[in-house]
């Protein structure tokens, strides 16, 4: 089945800013010495050095209770007390784009999304956005419905990622996907064109996903933390020679839905998606690299292709599916022929 949701759900998408809250970081007498943002950013990965820099200057940041007045200041031992104040939720306008709508009524709307177009307004996405389209499209009636920054919103899938998602026109509705979705009563299938293709044609991918120590900006496969994961997949096709496939297209079935999830799973069975710049990991053939160049794919190949559920509202049983767009549908052909 499908991923986990609440009303605000991480799916297949771009990472969200720290939490808010407050940060206690204890610096021994050996772990001082260099800048004091440097430091601490390093010490809480998941905040990057121009976070920690903003918040100082804001007044956020004490050491022992006595502000932090210069974040190029001297580290000194001591309990830094960090105070992240939540987000600002924006209040998105409504913009005239065109949405390719695969089903409608008075409870939600089932969109076709193109690769290039972010769900909600975030950093570096403020317009443009699956949200301002919706607001245009549906009106009024969806503004107040699942937060001032994502009404309607229920799920999401990442900027780069084309494909089917599902949005709410009323509270009722939005409860009841919400509901779906935490109790993954919602089938979902993607389609991702992968380097090389999983050792085994079919299996079950399973591990906690959390941000990375290493790169706060990418999601990974974590020992100890993270959130549960699970991915089924099943390799459909393979390109190039049978013992040592070039690529493949694989269908991944979602059992959770967490950031990125299949886009770290897949990269974790030694077959990243195609494209992929955050978790590619090496360069595919170059027969393949040429193929991608001819197709014009600038993104990871991953499409969201499947997607049924029970209407929350009227009990009907819904499922859509969404062909692959042409820039993963040319690269798969070019791939055939290998």
């Amino acid at each position: 089945m499908a991923s986990e949701a609440d009303p605000g759900p991480v799916e297949e998408d771009a990472l969200e800013e720290p939490g808010f809250g407050v940060r206690i970081v204890a610096v021994g007498p050996d772990d001082g010495g260099g800048r004091v943002d440097k430091l601490l950013s390093t010490l809480l990965p998941e905040m990057s050095r121009g976070r920690v820099q903003a918040l100082i200057a804001q007044g956020r940041v004490s050491r022992d209770g006595v502000p932090v007045a210069d974040a190029s200041s001297k580290a000194l031992p001591g309990d830094y007390r960090l105070e992240i104040p939540p987000p600002e939720a924006a209040e998105p306008a409504p913009q005239a784009i065109p949405l390719t709508v695969l089903f409608e009524d008075g409870y939600l709307i089932v969109i076709d999304k193109p690769a290039g177009m972010a769900v909600h307004p975030a950093p570096g996405s403020e317009s443009g956005t699956l949200v301002n389209a919706l607001l245009h499209h549906a009106g009024a009636s969806l503004s107040g419905i699942g937060g001032v920054a994502r009404p309607g919103i229920v799920h999401r899938i990442d900027k780069d990622t084309s494909g089917i998602v599902v949005a709410a026109k009323t509270d009722a509705a939005h409860q009841g996907l919400s509901a779906l979705f935490a109790a993954h009563d919602i089938d979902r299938v993607y389609i991702a064109l992968t380097r090389g293709a999983p050792r085994a044609v079919k299996g079950t991918i399973e591990g906690a996903i959390g941000r990375s120590s290493a790169d706060r900006k990418k999601m990974a496969l974590v020992k100890s933390g993270g959130r549960h994961a699970v991915t089924h997949y099943a390799v459909e096709r393979v390109f190039g020679p049978a013992q040592k496939p070039l690529a493949a297209r694989v269908a991944c079935t979602l059992e959770t839905g967490r950031t990125h999830q299949i886009r770290v799973h897949l990269a974790f069975a030694g077959a990243p998606c195609l494209g992929d710049p955050t978790y590619g990991s090496g360069p595919p053939a170059e027969k393949v690299r040429a193929a991608i160049a001819q197709a014009g794919l600038t993104r990871q190949a991953l499409h969201a292709a499947v997607l049924g559920f029970r209407h929350p509202v009227t009990g009907e049983t819904l499922r859509f599916e969404s062909p692959l767009p042409p820039d993963m549908a040319n690269l798969q052909g070019l791939l055939e022929i290998l």
